[in-house]
């Protein structure tokens, strides 16, 4: 007992070694199913993918430029067909100690270079932008530069959402604890130029549940409201790297509409007291205090425009495209807006439906893939806006039979979709 001496069928048991050409065998096939890991891992280090995104300096020349614009360049209400009525009378008629719909304005317009001499005229595609400044756009990785001149008589910025910037390009006034060299993009006095700088990191680009591209906006922040007002408000568009265009379009959609619903309050303008001495027909008839006039100066609007007078034609797309919605909000504590779309349906923050909501400075992203032709309403569903005027159309061709289908028509009267507010 407790010996560990061998017994017979132990000794007959020795060590057990595999034949040499088993083991070789093994060997070969673990090195066979490990090379295109280590060729895969060779190749993608030392030879740039495919179509792999290269990043970019976009560089922007925009200028803030003082116009006249025009609330409702056709005359009438568009929605209805019909001359205004009584009640859109108050918004849009001209009268002794009425504005009416034209005001001074001022809005970020794109230049095409630094000697900001001439306009960049604007595309097809972005016809239906109205006041809104200038589509900024870039692709994740990419840096941004806005070449700013302010044409204006007063002082103003540029200040983005989103980006990446340091205090140099952060274009907003306030004691933030740096020095004056910090702040010369805060106010840029009139008739000077300043460049602002931004980058665009991962954070900035689309996160785990949006689409391919995502939607900032950038504004004037000098006097935040009355810039606000003023009209000094833009669009910026990110898109994620591997699905971004050269142009830093996303490659999965094949048209973009940018909208802004706002009550812009005429009387919180920098330029109310210069509107009431040019547009009323007898100025000093005029009571600013007066709750009627008030009334009258908050145009209630959709990229500028009220009662339809948005241009049908720049509002147009085909059956069956993939169509991306990037939607802003901007105001005050009236501007809770529920924008709706009649006949076709869309997917914003992971649901289908046919209404978003929007708060002052909220953006969103709502992708429609048209399937029913026709011309169709587009508005703010809260009943005080629609009688206000918060309302446009858009239009659904069906490309198989163009002339026909739910009431196609050639548009609201308002020529070619050029920016007709502009003079």
């Amino acid at each position: 007992m407790g010996s560990h001496e061998l017994t017979p069928s132990r000794r007959g048991r020795g060590p057990f070694y595999w034949p040499r050409w088993i083991l070789l065998l093994l060997v070969l096939g673990i090195l066979a199913a490990l090379t295109p890991v280590f060729l895969s891992g060779v190749a993608t280090a030392t030879v740039p993918a495919k179509n792999q995104y290269v990043p970019q300096t976009r560089t922007y020349f925009i200028g803030a430029d003082e116009v006249d614009w025009n609330y409702a360049p056709s005359g009438k209400n568009q929605i209805t067909g019909e001359p205004f009525d009584d009640a859109a009378a108050v918004f849009t008629q001209q009268g002794p100690d009425r504005i009416g719909s034209t005001y001074i304005k001022s809005l970020y317009r794109e230049y095409t270079d630094a000697s900001f001499g001439t306009l960049k005229p604007r595309s097809a595609a972005d016809q239906h932008l109205g006041m809104l400044g200038p589509v900024i756009r870039a692709a994740v990785g990419d840096t941004i530069k806005v070449v700013f001149k302010n044409n204006l008589d007063r002082a103003a910025a540029v200040h983005v959402h989103g980006v990446f910037y340091d205090k140099r390009s952060e274009g907003a006034p306030y004691d933030d604890g740096t020095g004056p060299a910090d702040h010369a993009d805060d106010a840029v006095a009139p008739g000077t130029v300043y460049t602002y700088s931004y980058k665009v990191p991962d954070r900035a680009g689309p996160g785990p549940m949006d689409g391919s591209s995502v939607m900032w906006m950038y504004h004037s922040h000098t006097d935040e409201v009355g810039d606000d007002y003023a009209g000094l408000v833009g669009p910026m568009v990110i898109t994620k790297a591997s699905a971004a265009r050269a142009d830093g379009t996303p490659n999965d959609v094949d048209r973009e509409f940018f909208v802004q619903f706002k009550v812009s309050d005429e009387n919180a303008s920098p330029y109310l007291e210069r509107n009431i001495a040019r547009f009323p027909g007898n100025p000093g008839s005029v009571d600013p205090a007066s709750e009627e006039f008030g009334e009258s100066n908050l145009m209630h609007s959709v990229n500028g425009y009220v009662f339809g007078n948005l241009p049908l034609d720049s509002m147009t797309m085909k059956k069956g495209e993939r169509v991306r919605w990037y939607l802003m909000g901007m105001g005050t504590e009236v501007d809770l807006h529920t924008p709706h779309w009649h006949g076709n349906t869309v997917t914003a923050l992971g649901m289908r439906t046919d209404v978003v909501s929007l708060l002052p400075a909220t953006m969103v992203t709502a992708d429609m893939v048209p399937d029913d032709p026709g011309i169709w309403l587009f508005h703010c569903h809260v009943n005080d806006h629609i009688s206000a005027g918060m309302l446009v159309r858009y239009r659904v061709i069906d490309a198989d039979h163009p002339d026909g289908g739910n009431g196609n028509g050639n548009g609201n009267g308002n020529g070619n979709g050029s920016q007709s507010g502009h003079h």
